[in-house]
């Protein structure tokens, strides 16, 4: 199983030995917001965390930990541009699958223009990305975010995240790898399991999205227990919980 979405930095190390237990052997962590990122600086000692010890303490565990790493638009430092400049060196590191996780919180100006500049990058060096879509007024910035992505990028390069009732009508047609989050105060994974049986398996993937916030390192494995217990094909559910995620990432 892939976990196609976590934040590793946030996470005790016997969370990694946990979700190796159930099954999940992949994840790919995402840059974030895990401090106030003021400067260049503290963003790209949040990179190296991913890249480095992160990594290793997956590891450990028998994880494999792919990163994507971007700047999230919760966590745009006064000196974005440095981070921008600096991003396509670092992206050539083999395990940096992704852009990511980067879009729009309040679809503020800064925030688009950020989003844009990396979308453009994505676009011009044929990377994926991952892509942020918020709690707060989801639905509205959504809008925003799906017509950029229209603009600015091909849509075979990107997975959209935090997928659920409220957007899926406006996302589910463009081509675009979806993602399930299956968390506390987002998805359980019996609404997966409903969207996964409305529409279908071949353009989504589960994440746990673990964090800081209320999370579960199991959400990945729980839901493939539900979509079997529900007595969906074996071959359905490796696509949501592992090849759909390694054939976008190349994993």
């Amino acid at each position: 199983m892939i976990d196609a979405h976590v934040h590793a930095d946030t996470r005790p190390y016997e969370d990694f030995e946990k979700m190796a237990i159930a099954g999940v052997d992949r994840i790919v962590s995402c840059a974030h917001d895990p401090l106030k990122m003021s400067t260049s600086s503290v963003l790209f000692d949040h990179f190296n965390r991913i890249l480095e010890n992160d990594s290793k303490r997956a590891e450990k565990n028998g994880l494999k930990l792919y990163a994507a790493i971007g700047i999230h638009p919760r966590s745009i430092c006064s000196d974005f541009e440095v981070v921008l400049n600096k991003l396509p060196e670092m992206l050539e590191n083999t395990n940096v699958v992704a852009i990511g996780e980067i879009g729009l919180e309040k679809a503020s100006e800064s925030e688009k223009n950020v989003f844009k500049k990396q979308l453009e990058l994505a676009e011009e060096l044929q990377m994926k990305v991952v892509v942020h879509t918020p709690r707060t007024n989801k639905r509205a910035v959504t809008m925003v975010t799906a017509s950029m992505l229209e603009e600015n990028i091909n849509p075979s390069l990107v997975q959209l995240d935090h997928i659920d009732r409220s957007i899926i009508d406006r996302v589910v047609d463009a081509g675009w790898m979806l993602g399930l989050t299956v968390q506390p105060q987002k998805m359980t994974a019996d609404q997966a399991v409903a969207i996964l049986d409305e529409y279908g398996f071949d353009r989504f993937v589960l994440d746990s999205d673990m964090s800081s916030s209320p999370s579960d390192p199991l959400s990945v494995p729980k839901t493939v227990h539900k979509l079997k217990l529900a007595g969906f094909k074996g071959k359905e559910i490796e696509r949501v919980s592992s090849e759909n995620a390694a054939e976008f990432y190349g994993i």
